[in-house]
C-alpha cells in the first residue's frame, strides 16, 4: 500500500523501482522548496543510479511511496542534479538545524520531519520531530523530544554549530573516502566546513586526498595551522605536496616546520618539481629492495597494511640506500612473478631490467604513453644520476585524463 505520510530521514537509502519491479537506484535526499506563508513542498528526490550518478526524480514521476521503496513511472532524467531558486536538500541542509518555536521559551533541533500528500497529490511538510534544547547537567542523558507542526516554527537559525555537524556526520560516517567526498561536495560551503571540523584527523586526511583542489583549499584554509599540519602528516606525500603547492609560500613553510621531519622532507623534495611532470606527480614511498632480498622478504613488505594496493603491485630493486632518494635503479619485480617463485629465490634473479625508468622532468604525455604501452600501474622515476627517487602510479595521473567535472558524473 502506498503511504500518504512519510518521514524524510527514513527515505534515505530506500530502493527506487520502475513499474515492473526492476531497481533503478536508491534515494539520497529529498528536494524541498520554500513557499511564502506555506509549509515547504517536496519537489522530488535526489537518487543515485548506476555509475554512482546522482540525478533528480520529480515527484510527478513518483507513483507510490511504500515502506522501504519508491515506485516511479519508469522515466528517469539522466542529467546531473542541481538545485534552483528556493529549492533546498532536506537531509543535507535541514536535518540537524536549530530552530526557535513560537513559544519563546522553547527551542530545539530538527531530527526528522514528515511530508504528507494532499488531495491534489502534492507532498508538503507537516510536523517536525524536534529534540528539545535543555540543560540536564548529565551529558549522557538525551534531551526529550516532541512533535511540532510547521506553523509552530518561529525561526530557523542559520549558524552551523558543531552539534549540527555531528548530526549530519552520523549519516555519512560509514561511507568510503571517495563516497564521503562526493557527499561533502554537495553540501553548502559552511556546512561542509563544519562537518570537516568534526572529522578525526585520519578521516579528514583521507577525505582531502579524494576532494578536488578547490574544496581541499577551502577546508585546509579553515583549519588552524597546528591541526592542518597534523592532517597533512597523515596524507600521502604526493597528495600533501599537490595541496600545499597551492598555498601561500609563507603558510606552506610554516606548516612544514610543524610537521614530522621525514614527512616534511619528502614534501619539500616533491615541491621542487613542476606539477605536471613525473617528479611532481610521483610518490616517494615505493617498495624498494636489494638484489639479495628473498621472495619471502619482498612479499612481507607487500603485505603491510600501510602499503597502497597500487604500490604493492611491484617491487623496485636498487643499489643501497633503499629509501628515496635510493641508489642506482636496477630493475623491477612484479607481484605476480613473486607468487610464482619459491620463498628463498633472490630478487636479483627475477627482476625485469628492460623496463626503462623515466626522468623526473618527464611530461604527462610520456607518462601516459609508457603506462599504456607496457600495461603498467607504476613507473620508476629517477634523477639525472639514475638513482630511484619515487614512482608515478596510474592513480597519480588518472585525474588528469578525466574532464575537470568528472566527479559530477554528468554525461557529456
Amino acid at each position: 500500500m502506498s503511504a500518504t505520510r512519510v518521514f524524510v530521514a527514513r527515505l534515505v537509502g530506500c530502493g527506487v523501482f520502475d513499474p515492473v519491479g526492476d531497481r533503478v537506484g536508491k534515494v539520497v535526499d529529498v528536494v524541498m522548496s520554500h513557499r511564502q506563508k506555506n509549509p515547504p513542498r517536496a519537489k522530488g528526490f535526489v537518487i543515485e543510479i548506476s555509475g554512482r550518478r546522482r540525478v533528480f526524480l520529480p515527484m510527478t514521476r513518483v507513483t507510490a511511496i511504500s515502506p522501504g521503496q519508491v515506485i516511479t513511472n519508469g522515466l528517469i532524467d539522466l542529467r546531473r542534479f542541481s538545485t534552483h531558486g528556493q529549492e533546498f536538500r532536506a537531509i543535507a541542509e535541514m536535518l540537524g538545524r536549530k530552530v526557535k518555536l513560537t513559544n519563546p521559551n522553547r527551542s530545539g533541533k530538527i531530527e526528522d520531519f514528515a511530508i504528507e500528500q494532499n488531495r491534489r497529490g502534492e507532498w508538503n511538510m507537516t510536523e517536525l520531530f524536534i529534540r528539545k534544547q535543555t540543560r540536564t547537567g548529565n551529558p549522557f542523558k538525551k534531551s526529550p523530544t516532541e512533535f511540532v507542526m510547521w506553523n509552530e516554527i518561529a525561526e530557523h537559525q542559520e549558524d552551523v554549530t558543531s552539534e549540527d555537524a555531528k548530526q549530519l556526520l552520523s549519516t555519512v560516517e560509514d561511507l568510503k573516502p571517495a563516497d564521503l567526498a562526493n557527499a561533502m561536495m554537495e553540501l553548502p560551503e559552511e556546512r561542509m566546513l563544519a562537518v570537516a571540523e568534526e572529522l578525526d584527523d585520519e578521516r579528514l586526511a583521507e577525505l582531502l586526498e579524494e576532494l578536488p583542489e578547490e574544496e581541499q583549499l577551502e577546508i585546509i584554509n579553515d583549519l588552524e595551522d597546528e591541526r592542518a599540519a597534523e592532517v597533512l602528516d597523515l596524507m600521502g606525500p604526493d597528495d600533501a605536496a599537490d595541496l600545499m603547492a597551492n598555498l601561500p609560500a609563507e603558510r606552506t613553510e610554516a606548516l612544514l616546520e610543524m610537521m614530522d621531519y621525514e614527512e616534511a622532507e619528502d614534501i619539500r623534495q616533491l615541491l621542487q618539481y613542476e606539477p605536471y611532470t613525473a617528479g611532481g606527480l610521483m610518490t616517494p614511498e615505493p617498495i624498494i629492495c636489494a638484489q639479495d632480498t628473498t621472495v619471502a622478504q619482498a612479499l612481507a613488505l607487500v603485505r603491510r597494511a600501510a602499503v597502497e594496493p597500487v604500490l604493492a603491485a611491484q617491487v623496485f630493486v636498487t643499489m643501497p640506500p633503499f629509501e628515496t632518494p635510493a641508489g642506482q635503479y636496477l630493475g623491477v619485480v612484479h607481484f605476480q612473478k613473486l607468487l610464482r617463485y619459491p620463498p628463498g629465490e633472490r630478487l636479483g634473479n627475477l627482476m625485469d631490467t628492460e623496463l626503462e625508468p623515466i626522468p623526473a622532468d618527464a611530461p604527462m604525455n610520456q607518462i601516459h604513453r609508457d603506462l599504456a604501452t607496457y600495461d603498467l600501474v607504476a613507473l620508476p622515476v629517477v634523477d639525472k644520476n639514475g638513482n630511484l627517487i619515487g614512482a608515478v602510479t596510474v592513480d597519480d595521473v588518472l585525474d588528469h585524463l578525466l574532464p575537470d567535472d568528472w566527479r559530477s558524473e554528468e554525461e557529456k
